[in-house]
């Protein structure tokens, strides 16, 4: 199966919108100008006007993308200077469609760093055999996964899940079934980008899982949360700022 399969694989499970609003869309074709190099790290873009007239829609549109990309870290403003490109993302992802936008995948992967960070320092807290034991079992899927070199995204969530549940929190288990559309795109967009980095990176984020199960299994709550979302960040520089490999 192609990575692109992989991808459209998870836009359809997701049910994801094709139709972004306008500042989104805009967002996204400048984003693309950015990975594309037409506009390269440390460039200054065209002004409002010009990048409105270019795009045909009105400066509040463009002023909208501009601030989420802002937001983002991929551009910076100056006083008087303009705004300018501050860094470009793994350009492999602006070959995807997101779910809604690639601004909504990054803060998706915001909001789960304090999300499941939480939830793995609570599953330390309440660790039993039976929910450590899950955990333990989907951290043996995913490693079967690694050895097949396959992108296994399903694995991935629901290793992910198993730790909310071992929170015995329903709120952290709904939070994570009402995200996983946006999860779900995350991960297989990361992971099938990884299995065109070399061997190492992918070995990398499986050490990651191993990390937040040994301090889940052996209680200790702050080094789990610490884990989890250190894990969960660098999994969003890999994808957005292609670190890690």
């Amino acid at each position: 199966m192609s990575i692109d399969t992989n991808i459209e694989d998870a836009l359809n499970y997701a049910g994801a919108p094709r139709q972004a609003k306008l500042s989104d869309q805009i967002y996204e074709r400048i984003f693309g100008l950015i990975v594309s190099g037409e506009f390269p790290e440390k460039s200054k873009l065209p002004t409002e006007v010009e990048l409105a007239d270019r795009l045909s829609v009105s400066r509040t549109i463009v002023r909208e993308a501009l601030a989420r990309l802002r937001d983002d870290g991929f551009v910076v403003s100056r006083q008087g200077a303009g705004t300018f490109v501050q860094r470009q993302p793994e350009k492999a992802a602006s070959g995807f469609q997101p779910v809604g936008s690639i601004s909504d995948v990054h803060r998706c992967f915001e909001f789960r760093i304090s999300l499941e960070g939480e939830a793995a320092y609570v599953a330390a807290q309440r660790r039993d055999a039976e929910r450590t034991e899950e955990i333990a079992r989907m951290l043996e899927a995913l490693e079967t996964i690694v050895k097949q070199g396959a992108v296994g995204a399903i694995a991935d969530y629901e290793f992910h899940l198993a730790v909310s549940r071992a929170s015995c929190n329903p709120f952290f288990i709904s939070s994570m079934a009402l995200l996983r559309p946006h999860i779900d795109f995350g991960m297989n967009l990361a992971r099938s980008l990884s299995l065109r980095k070399p061997r190492s990176r992918v070995r990398q984020v499986q050490d990651e899982h191993a990390q937040v199960y040994d301090a889940i299994k052996k209680g200790d709550a702050g080094r789990a949360r610490n884990a989890m979302r250190h894990h969960i960040e660098s999994a969003r520089k890999r994808l957005f700022e292609g670190e890690g490999g």
